[in-house]
């Protein structure tokens, strides 16, 4: 019998998270494996069973979660040699679309477990994010500028609830648009812009459930592809909007794009998210660590 732990955040996906790990759970055990269960009630939480899962050396950790979730635990797995299993629950799933893991239904996860017993192994390249305020690590894109003061905007606001919020926040950082000074180099050389409305540097193709940002990004090769978008007016970003969820805005003169190892972004009033979470402000330096994440997928 496999040792195999499993790792469930129950808050993930407004509360899908519950019922996604029973599935997980009950078809490892249908085929013959009694998983170490450890429930997550918090990020700080989820990180130390994290901890203690890594340390007991598992053939496998099952994390039943989202990208959020994946962000708390990613320093833990990374280097450990331990194999990662993602069973998807989370509202956005940006990594799992990447890897072409099903979600959306306890079905779904059920046949995502699977892969603890006769996954296919694959590393998977990480990002680590060193500001003045804080280092952290991250597995799909880091943004900087417009997107990530939406997504700060939205987490300040306490209405309206769900979806809603995110368009009032949308709508709020519309109305407040200006470029940004940013400095930026890629390995080293600096990069031949300047002022813009957004950086997006990414190991993955997507963010915020879905939207092809960094279309042509690859979490195996090494690189990051790094996205500047150069300064646009508000109704020119809204006619942006349907090629960004298309990934066409690469061929628009306004974006520039670069693929490089190490990033380094600096800018005033600069804020930095990656994988949902607020980083840090003002400069970061972002380096990608080749391989660092053991992961198995369903074959």
């Amino acid at each position: 019998m496999r040792n195999i732990h499993v790792l469930v955040n129950p808050s993930a996906g407004r509360g899908a998270g519950a019922s996604r790990g029973a599935a997980a759970i009950a078809r490892l055990r249908e085929r013959g494996i009694d998983p170490v269960v450890h429930t997550g009630t918090s990020p700080s939480d989820s990180r130390r069973l994290a901890e203690k899962a890594v340390a007991a050396h598992p053939d496998a950790l099952v994390i039943v979660g989202g990208d959020g979730t994946l962000a708390t635990v990613v320093d833990v797995l990374a280097g450990s040699g331990i194999p990662l299993v993602l069973v998807p629950a989370g509202t956005g799933n940006d990594l799992a679309r990447t890897l072409g893991i099903a979600f959306g239904s306890d079905d779904a996860a059920a046949d995502a477990a699977n892969a603890a017993i006769d996954g296919i192994p694959r590393s998977l390249d990480i990002g680590e994010a060193v500001s003045p305020d804080a280092t952290a690590r991250f597995l799909t894109i880091a943004a900087l500028g417009f997107d990530a003061k939406v997504s700060e905007r939205t987490n300040r606001l306490r209405w309206p609830r769900g979806g809603a919020r995110y368009y009032l926040a949308l709508l709020i950082e519309l109305i407040r648009l200006a470029p940004m000074h940013f400095t930026l180099r890629v390995d080293g050389a600096e990069a031949p812009v300047a002022d813009g409305i957004l950086i997006a540097i990414g190991n993955t193709p997507t963010y915020g459930g879905g939207m092809p940002i960094c279309p042509d990004a690859d979490p195996h090769d090494g690189l990051f592809d790094v996205i500047h978008i150069a300064p646009v007016g508000r109704f020119e970003l809204i006619r942006f909007f349907p090629h960004l969820l298309r990934g066409t805005h690469v061929s628009l003169p306004q974006v520039t794009t670069m693929r490089g190892r190490e990033i380094e972004v600096s800018a005033p009033g600069l804020l930095m998210y990656a994988d949902g979470e607020r980083i840090g402000t003002e400069s970061v330096r972002i380096r990608v660590i080749p391989g660092a994440l053991s992961i198995l997928l369903p074959g």
